[in-house]
C-alpha cells in the first residue's frame, strides 16, 4: 500500500500497463477496467487545519467521515454535503475525500452553497508521466496561476492522481427544519420548489421524494422559525404543508429510496425539464428529484435495461442534459455508454487535455467511454 506522494509518483512513472485508480472503492462508476490497481487509501491524514481561516488540507485517501468528525469539534462542516453511494452500489469501502473531489460529489445543498469544486483551494496531484504538480494554495486569497484545481475536480482520475486537496470549510448551522408538502405531482413539485428557491427565505435543499416535496431551511433558530413560517404561507396554494425538524436529508443525498434496485441512473437537466424526464419513463421505474428538479435519480429492477438506458440518454440529450448509468450488472456496463455521449468539440478538448496530462493513456483508461 502506497503511503506517500513520492511513492505514487514512482509507481506511475514505472507503470508498464494501464492503472486503475482506487481510494475507498465506493465510486466505481463506468466500465469494468483492466490494469494494475493504484491503491490510495494509505495516503491518509490531515496535514493542516486552521479553523480561524476556514481551511483544511488533507491527503486524498483520508476518509470523509474522519474529516467531518474533526470539523465537528470546531463546529464546522463541508458545506457541499458530499454524497455517499456505497449503500446504493453495495460497495464495502469507505468514502475518501479524493474520490469526492475527483467526482465532484455534491449533495442537496449545491443549489445554495455550490458544488465540491467551488470549495477546492488547491491541489497536489501526479500526472500520467509521474510528475508531481501543485496548483492553487492553502488559503482563500491565493488565486494565482492556471486553474488546474477546477480542472481536476470531476476528472475521475483520468488527468492525474490527486494526492492532497486544500478545502474551504464553513461554520455549522444552529438549527434545521424541513417544510413538507405531501402527495404532489412531479410538475407541481417543480413549480413549488421553484417558487421556494426564488423566494428570499434561503432554502438550502429542494427535493421530491416518495411523492412529497422537501424544502430545507437552515440557520440561526430565530431566523429559521421566521423563514419557515413565511415559506409555509407562500406555498399554501400547492397543498397542505407542515414542518419536519428531524427530516433525514441523507435519504435524498444518497438516493436511499433506490437502494436495492438492480439498475440506477443519475440524470441532470434544467429543473423545468425534470417532469418531462419522469413522464418519459416506464411505470416500473422508481424516481427521486433533487436540486429543485435539476437532478433526477431513476432506478428499476429487471426489464430491458439497455432499452431504458438508450432512451433515457437520447431524451436527455434533446433537453441538453446528461444521463449517467450509476449501477447495473457488469454485462450491461460493458455494452453501453456509461456517460452521456459528448459533442464533438468537447470530445476534441477532452482528448487534448488527456494527451497533455496523461500522454501514455494509462490513468483510468476507457473509464469515460
Amino acid at each position: 500500500m502506497l503511503e506517500t506522494e513520492a511513492e505514487v509518483a514512482e509507481f506511475i512513472s514505472g507503470a508498464t500497463q494501464p492503472l486503475i485508480i482506487r481510494g475507498g472503492g465506493t465510486r466505481s462508476v463506468g466500465r469494468p477496467l483492466a490494469g494494475d490497481v493504484l491503491e490510495l487509501s494509505g495516503l491518509s491524514g490531515v496535514t493542516l487545519y486552521e479553523p480561524g481561516a476556514l481551511t483544511i488540507v488533507v491527503r486524498s485517501g483520508t476518509p470523509v467521515r474522519e474529516i467531518e468528525d474533526l470539523l465537528g469539534t470546531e463546529n464546522q462542516r463541508l458545506a457541499f454535503e458530499p454524497y455517499d453511494l456505497s449503500g446504493l452500489s453495495g460497495a464495502s469501502g469507505i468514502s475518501t475525500i479524493g474520490g469526492v473531489m475527483a467526482t465532484n460529489a455534491s449533495g442537496p445543498r449545491r443549489i445554495q452553497a455550490g458544488a465540491a469544486r467551488d470549495y477546492a483551494l488547491g491541489v497536489r496531484f501526479v500526472d500520467g508521466t509521474g510528475t508531481i504538480i501543485k496548483n492553487g494554495g492553502r488559503v482563500m486569497k491565493n488565486v494565482t496561476g492556471y486553474d488546474l484545481v477546477k480542472l481536476m475536480m470531476g476528472s475521475r482520475g483520468t488527468l492525474g492522481v490527486l494526492t492532497e486537496v486544500s478545502l474551504k470549510v464553513l461554520p455549522s448551522v444552529e438549527q434545521t427544519t424541513t417544510l413538507v408538502i405531501k402527495k404532489v405531482s412531479p410538475h407541481k413539485a417543480v413549480s413549488a420548489m421553484s417558487r421556494a428557491l426564488s423566494s428570499p427565505y434561503e432554502v438550502s435543499g429542494a427535493a421530491w421524494i416518495s411523492g412529497a416535496v422537501w424544502l430545507r431551511i437552515e440557520g440561526f433558530s430565530a431566523s429559521v422559525a421566521y423563514r419557515a413560517a413565511a415559506l409555509q404561507r407562500v406555498l399554501s396554494p400547492f397543498g397542505e404543508n407542515y414542518l419536519m425538524p428531524d427530516a433525514d436529508w441523507s435519504e435524498v443525498r444518497d438516493a436511499k429510496p433506490l437502494h436495492g434496485l438492480d439498475n440506477v441512473w443519475r440524470v441532470s437537466v434544467k429543473p423545468s425539464d425534470g417532469p418531462a424526464i419522469l413522464n418519459a419513463l416506464s411505470s416500473d421505474c422508481q424516481t427521486l428529484m433533487d436540486w429543485g428538479g435539476g437532478l433526477i435519480w431513476v432506478g428499476n429492477t429487471g426489464g430491458d435495461v439497455c432499452a431504458t438506458h438508450t432512451a433515457l440518454q437520447a431524451h436527455t440529450a434533446v433537453l441538453g442534459g446528461h444521463a449517467t448509468l450509476i449501477k447495473a450488472p457488469e454485462t450491461v456496463r460493458s455494452s453501453v455508454s456509461i456517460f452521456q455521449p459528448e459533442a464533438s468539440d468537447i470530445v476534441l478538448l477532452s482528448s487534448q487535455l488527456r494527451a497533455r496530462f496523461d500522454p501514455r493513456q494509462i490513468l483510468n483508461r476507457d473509464l469515460l467511454t
